[in-house]
C-alpha cells in the first residue's frame, strides 16, 4: 500500500471531528475486510486526506466520497485522478440520500466516522438500509460495544436494539489511538453491518418500535410501567406477555417487536 497518507499539510478541524488514519497495517486490514469489487458502488463517508480512499479506489476502479470539508476536496480529486474515477459529494452526510446514490443498485458504505456525530450517521444509514449492501465503519470502541451488546449488558440500549433489528452487527478488530493524527482520547474499533433481507425483517411498524425503544431507554432506570405509560398500562403490558416491573435493558429486540405488534393489533 504505497499511497500518500495523511500529513501535516491539513490541520484537523475539531468541528468536523477529524482524526486522520495513517497506520498502514490498519488500512490494509480495513480494505481486506471490505474486499472491494469492480462491480461495487462504493461510498466513503469522510475520506479526509484519502488514506483509505485511494486503496479502495484502486481495487474498485470508482468510488463516491462524501466530504464536508471543502479544503480537502481539490487535493483529493487531484491525487485520485491517476488511480480511478472519484466522485465527490460536498455535503453533510446526514442530508445524503443513499438510494439516489445507488441509482437502482445497492451501495457499500465505508467510513472513519466523526465520533461526535457517529450515532446520527448510523441512524441515517438505517433509514436507507434498503439501498445498502453492507457497511464497514471505524467508530469509538465504546460505540461498537453498544452496537453489539445483548440484553442485560450495561452497554445495551437504544442503539443496540434498533441496529440489531435491521442488521447483523459484527465487530472486527480494535484500533489504538496512535493510528490517527491527531490521536483521539479513546480506543477505536472497526465494525461490519449487513442489513437484513426484507424477508428477515420484523413484521411490525418500525415507527412504533422506534418510539417504544426511545421511550423505554429514555428513562431506563424506570420500570416499563412508568417508561411506557404513554403507550400501555401495566395490565396491557402484562397481557402482551411483558413484565411491567422490568426495565428496558432486560428486553430483547424481539420483545419490542412483539409489543409493537400487540399494540397495533389491539382494538381501539
Amino acid at each position: 500500500m504505497n499511497f500518500p497518507l495523511s500529513s501535516a499539510s491539513h490541520i484537523p478541524r475539531k468541528r468536523f471531528g477529524q482524526h486522520f488514519l495513517h497506520d498502514k497495517n490498519i488500512l490494509r486490514r480495513i480494505v481486506e475486510a471490505v474486499s472491494p469489487r469492480a462491480s461495487d458502488v462504493l461510498v466513503e463517508i469522510g475520506p479526509g486526506e484519502g488514506a483509505l480512499t485511494f486503496p479502495l479506489l484502486q481495487a474498485a476502479g470508482k468510488l463516491i466520497a462524501i466530504e464536508l470539508d471543502r479544503d480537502l476536496i481539490e487535493p483529493l480529486r487531484a491525487r485520485a485522478a491517476p488511480i480511478g474515477e472519484l466522485t465527490i459529494v460536498s455535503r453533510d452526510v446526514l442530508s445524503v440520500d443513499f438510494g439516489a446514490l445507488a441509482a437502482g443498485a445497492r451501495v457499500r458504505v465505508v467510513g472513519n466516522l466523526p465520533y461526535n456525530i457517529s450515532t446520527p450517521i448510523l441512524f441515517h444509514c438505517l433509514d436507507h438500509a434498503n439501498a445498502i449492501e453492507d457497511m464497514h465503519f471505524m467508530l469509538q470502541k465504546e460505540v461498537v460495544e453498544r452496537m453489539a451488546a445483548g440484553p442485560g449488558s450495561k452497554t445495551y440500549g437504544r442503539l443496540s436494539v434498533m441496529l440489531q433489528l435491521r442488521c447483523t452487527v459484527e465487530p472486527l478488530f480494535g484500533v489504538p489511538p496512535g493510528a490517527f493524527r491527531p490521536p483521539p482520547k479513546v480506543d477505536s474499533a472497526v465494525v461490519r453491518l449487513v442489513p437484513l433481507a426484507p424477508a428477515d425483517l420484523p413484521q411490525a411498524d418500525f415507527g412504533l418500535i422506534a418510539r417504544l425503544v426511545r421511550a423505554a431507554f429514555g428513562q431506563r432506570r424506570k420500570t416499563l410501567t412508568n417508561a411506557l405509560r404513554e403507550f400501555a398500562s401495566a395490565e396491557q403490558l402484562a397481557a402482551a406477555g411483558i413484565d411491567p416491573r422490568a426495565r428496558a435493558e432486560q428486553l430483547a429486540p424481539a420483545t419490542f417487536v412483539a409489543l409493537a405488534q400487540w399494540l397495533s393489533a389491539r382494538p381501539d
